[in-house]
């Protein structure tokens, strides 16, 4: 009998055995099991979540705290207390080293004046050896009283022994001092470049001002970074950032210095970060990838190079200018500038060349477009190479698109080709964007709305340093169409303080909330362009842009509910802490960055 009942209990234990693990599975390890979280995934399904573990990198389960405690063995277990998690933010278009430069120079953004950057400069040259380059970014003439194009006069006066090359806001116009001139051997008799300008007084001597092409003539006399100020530009920039909770950007125009660079910090662990590199323009580096110069290069893209840290996949091409230094092309002329069509770069030809070239050979082709002209004509060129290469998977880009035709805003669906754009160009360029192109072409301006009712997405960016990396300034901005002090509020607010074209305001109620406030986004649609459409427009959504089983373990914790605090709230929200394949790489210490 004992031995009966000793049976029994041996086969009731191994049935009890077998049915939990049968129904709760054996526990999996993982290195941390976060808790107790608001969990946005940005999956397919918009799924929320409040917990989700995390093992060599990636993410190996995501469900309720209840859940993953019962299935989930960790080494750790973190309390997010309610914190809103999201997945890492991706910026879709932007210039590390750009920002990185910028934080080693004057930084003239907002400046409200000629006189107080002149101000700046001088203090600047204080502190400079004698014949020392001064260098700047962020001036914006339609920030001034004049609204003009400034003059090396008042350069001069500030400089007269120190070269001065101060970049505009957009990065399409440059304005340097008398100095910079002389060391370039500009003169009256110097002629326009191919695709650019040189702004020149009434008796045709030049101003100082370089528009788009024209800048290589005074760039080319500008002494290089070292390579030790180039490396610590870009751990600024990269820390910058980490500390807005970016985790991923595409590196729109790489040479192959840049790249040898991110090489180097990854082979040496110093480089918390993912760059997705466009390789800038059909140059040197191009020639190096395609053999016609010899190099370590091959013919195909770099993917995933040091634990995914840098592919190199793309090739930025440029077609126009900007809109700001009327160098965008138009199909009509500027309203505020009649005869002026603004410029195309690169042509056609050319254009098309490249465009096959790198489909050929395995590569994405982003082309910067901003004028309705500059979009209508890469479109054709994007055309004809898609019927060149059926079904094949290209995600052809457009970078900007910030003045289309009506007629042009269906095509990108219907050809496939992807959007990319920065929501706060609209509301940096919405004071005077309507006067560049009148009450009729600017419906097609920053057409958020139009084109997503077509069908495409929309991958979010914000093109630092032109504008602020932060990319909740772009959520804002896009569930918003407003500026940081909630402008326009309604037609009153347009009236008093933008320029608006010779037609005047069509539509009061455009206005009522924002600026054609019928372009806006939604919150899902805003967020998705910073990271699930970001990451798709770069071949990346197995990896990045949401949180799901087997992706990188790439995400933020932010200071507030983005999907429920008011709009306005999005600008005092902040990132508390940014995780780069699971590891900590920022985290808020009294509004200072501490890098792991």
């Amino acid at each position: 009998m004992n031995a009966q009942l000793g049976w029994f209990l041996a086969f009731a234990i191994c049935v009890l055995v077998f049915s939990y693990f049968f129904f709760w599975g054996v526990p999996e390890s993982a290195d941390v099991l976060y808790v107790n979280g608001r969990v946005y995934t940005m999956d397919v399904e918009n799924s929320e979540a409040d917990a989700f573990a995390v093992r060599g990198g990636r993410i190996v389960s995501v469900g309720s705290t209840e859940e993953l405690k019962k299935s989930i063995r960790p080494k750790e277990v973190v309390d997010l207390q309610g914190k809103t998690v999201l997945p890492g933010l991706i910026d879709s278009h932007a210039h590390l080293m750009g920002l990185g430069i910028a934080k080693l120079t004057i930084d003239l953004v907002g400046a409200s004046s000629e006189a107080q950057i002149a101000a700046l400069v001088a203090e600047r040259v204080m502190k400079s050896e004698p014949g020392q380059w001064v260098r700047g970014r962020g001036w914006d003439q339609n920030l001034w009283p004049s609204k003009r194009f400034p003059s090396h006069l008042v350069l001069d006066k500030a400089s007269p022994n120190n070269p001065v090359l101060l970049i505009r806001v957009d990065g399409h116009a440059a304005w340097a001092n008398q100095k910079a001139l002389d060391l370039a051997g500009i003169t009256r008799q110097t002629p326009d470049t191919a695709g650019g300008k040189i702004v020149r007084d009434s008796d045709g001597y030049p101003t100082g001002v370089f528009v788009d092409n024209a800048m290589n003539l005074i760039t080319r006399v500008l002494p290089p970074p070292t390579e030790r100020e180039s490396e610590e530009a870009i751990k600024l920039a990269v820390q910058e950032c980490l500390k807005y909770g970016i985790v991923s950007m595409h590196d729109m125009g790489v040479d192959w210095k840049d790249i040898e660079r991110y090489k180097r910090l990854i082979d040496r662990d110093e480089f918390p970060f993912r760059v997705y590199a466009a390789v800038d323009g059909a140059g040197e580096t191009w020639d190096r990838f395609m053999g016609r110069i010899p190099s370590e290069f091959e013919k195909e893209p770099i993917v995933g190079y040091g634990d995914n840290r840098l592919s190199v996949s793309a090739l930025k091409l440029y077609i126009d200018g900007a809109l700001g230094s009327r160098g965008a092309a138009l199909l009509e002329p500027y309203s505020d500038d009649p005869g002026n069509r603004g410029l195309t770069v690169t042509d056609e030809k050319s254009l098309r060349q490249s465009v096959e070239e790198a489909i050929s050979h395995g590569f994405q082709v982003c082309t910067h477009a901003i004028g309705d002209r500059g979009n209508n004509i890469i479109l054709g060129i994007y055309e004809t190479a898609l019927k060149q290469h059926p079904g094949a998977d290209l995600r052809l880009r457009v970078e900007h698109v910030q003045v289309l035709a009506l007629d042009d805003i269906p095509r990108f669906k219907q050809l496939g080709v992807l959007p990319c754009m920065q929501p706060t160009h609209c509301t940096s360029d919405m004071y005077w964007a309507e006067a560049r192109v009148g009450a009729s072409r600017i419906r097609g301006a920053y057409a958020w709305r139009s084109l997503l009712e077509t069908g495409v997405i929309i991958p979010g960016g914000s093109d630092f340093p032109v504008e602020s990396p932060n990319p909740l300034l772009g959520i804002y901005a896009a569930v918003t169409r407003q500026d940081r002090f909630g402008r326009p509020r309604n037609a009153e607010d347009v009236r008093a303080d933008f320029q608006m074209s010779a037609e005047g305001v069509r539509d009061p109620q455009a206005f009522d909330g924002g600026w054609f406030a019928s372009q806006k986004m939604t919150r899902i649609e805003a967020v998705r362009a910073f990271t699930s459409w970001a990451a798709f427009s770069g071949f990346q959504e197995s990896l990045l842009g949401s949180l799901e089983k087997g992706k990188l373990a790439d995400f933020v914790v932010l200071s507030k509910d983005v999907f429920k605090i008011g709009a306005e709230e999005i600008l005092t929200t902040v990132v508390e802490k940014t995780y780069v394949g699971g590891r900590e790489a920022y985290v808020r210490s009294d509004n200072t960055a501490q890098m792991n």
